[in-house]
This record gives structure tokens, C-alpha cells and sequence, in this order.
């Protein structure tokens, strides 16, 4: 699963130069859009499930009351860190228990991949709609599917300055309903040389439709957007009915 990847253990530490590209404010701004368009509940709270180092709360914790949930403890201590003063507790998305409800719940930049199988999804997505209050909204960012997935895709991205560069090169396999990202990773300082990690992410490959379906089975009202945090991944919204 997600926390036994070096990038959110060992290495979480350079996990935001790594993907110091994104643009969480933007992020930010669309999924609170999608929230006022689509949130039938009176409250605010929120909770970020699978919150990596808290960067979408950063920008979300002035509007919302945000709750970020995440197995990594190393990630936390990086989320603890970007967002003082949330609340950031450890729990893996499939079963964790909050004891409470909130009005919006978030799984983004892919996380839902690392479920990795249709009934670990099935469950996942029964657990978000048990933390959901009545009306309110659960927005997912999905990975790939096995129709736009690149089997052999080899990708190659470089961050970092010339005090600190982190290199990560990875290549695409499918096994099933499965991508396997095997990755090499270089970190490079001066004052220390170089370190390189063997590192590999195994994500599940879900089909539009049975997502739909699984979310629906799971009480919510499902619907898929083009509109899209990543070029061509779309957006899944699920409400939960009111009464």
C-alpha cells in the first residue's frame, strides 16, 4: 500500500520539491466551486483522505474545517508542518473510523489507485459515505484506466536547484487491473553526493462505469465530470441524499 513506498516514507521529506509543478492553489479553487455547486449540507468541515503532505488543505483550511487523513506518517509530519493547526491523524482510507461526519469528503491526486481491487474499492467507498453527512459531497480524483493507461510508458522528471536535485525515472507496466510504476529515484547534494532509491508504486486500473457503480451501491448519488485536476483524468462527485 501507499505508506510502504519510499517516496511517502524515507524520502517523504523531498515529496513537495518532487512535485513542486502543481498548482494546489487551482486545485483548490476548482474543487471549492465543485463544492458550492454540488454540497447540500449547512456545514463546513472537511476531510482529506489520502492528504499526502496537506497542500490542497493549505489552501482549503480559510474556508473549510479541514481533517487530513493519511498512512504515512512521514507524510503527516510534512502535512503537520504546511498547514499548522489542522488536525492531521494516520488511517488507511479502507477502514479507517473518525467517529463523526463531515460535509465534504476529498481523495485526490489519484490516491484511490492504491485500493489497487474492485472490493477493496467497494469497501473504501462505503467507508466515505459512512463519514458523509446527509447532503453532503464526496469529490475523487481517479488514476487511469486500462483503456487510457501506457503500458511502457517510461517517464523521466527532474526537480531541485544546484543545492539539492531529485530525479525520478519510472516506467509502466500492466498486470491485470493493475499499473506497476517501477522507479529509480537520485537525490544529489553537493555536500553529501549521491543517494539512489528502488522505489515501485502499484495502483488499481478502474473502469468508469463500474466506479460509478460501486459508488452508487455505496448510497451516493454518482455522477463523472470532464473537469479535471489532471489533463484527461475527470473528476468522480458523489451526494449523499438527504433524510
Amino acid at each position: 500500500m501507499a505508506g510502504d513506498i519510499l517516496q511517502y516514507g524515507e524520502l517523504a521529506k523531498y515529496y513537495d520539491l518532487l512535485y513542486s509543478w502543481k498548482d494546489y492553489d487551482r486545485e483548490a479553487r476548482v474543487i471549492t466551486g465543485l463544492i458550492k455547486r454540488y454540497k447540500a449540507s449547512p456545514g463546513n468541515s472537511l476531510l482529506d483522505v489520502g492528504c499526502g503532505t496537506g497542500k490542497h488543505i493549505q489552501h482549503l483550511a480559510a474556508r473549510f474545517d479541514c481533517v487530513g487523513l493519511d498512512a504515512s506518517e512521514e507524510m503527516l509530519e510534512q502535512a503537520r508542518s504546511n498547514a499548522k493547526g489542522v488536525k492531521f491523524v494516520r488511517g488507511n482510507m479502507v477502514n479507517f473510523e473518525l467517529g463523526k461526519k463531515f460535509d465534504v469528503v476529498l481523495c485526490l491526486f489519484s490516491s484511490i489507485g492504491y485500493v489497487r481491487t474492485y472490493p477493496r474499492l467497494a469497501r473504501t467507498l462505503r467507508n466515505f459515505a459512512r463519514h458523509l453527512s446527509d447532503g453532503g459531497v464526496v469529490i475523487i480524483e481517479p488514476w487511469f484506466t486500462k483503456s487510457t493507461v501506457k503500458d511502457g510508458y517510461v517517464h523521466v522528471l527532474v526537480q531541485g536547484n544546484d543545492d539539492l536535485k531529485v530525479v525520478r525515472v519510472d516506467i509502466t507496466s500492466i498486470r491485470g487491473n493493475l499499473s506497476v510504476l517501477d522507479e529509480r529515484i537520485v537525490v544529489a547534494e553537493p555536500s553529501k553526493g549521491m543517494a539512489t532509491y528502488k522505489d515501485r508504486m502499484v495502483m488499481g486500473l478502474f473502469e468508469k462505469d463500474e466506479f460509478l457503480r460501486i459508488m452508487r451501491q455505496a448510497g451516493l448519488r454518482a455522477t463523472y465530470v470532464k473537469k479535471s485536476l489532471a489533463p484527461g483524468r475527470g473528476l468522480y462527485i458523489g451526494t449523499k441524499p438527504t433524510g
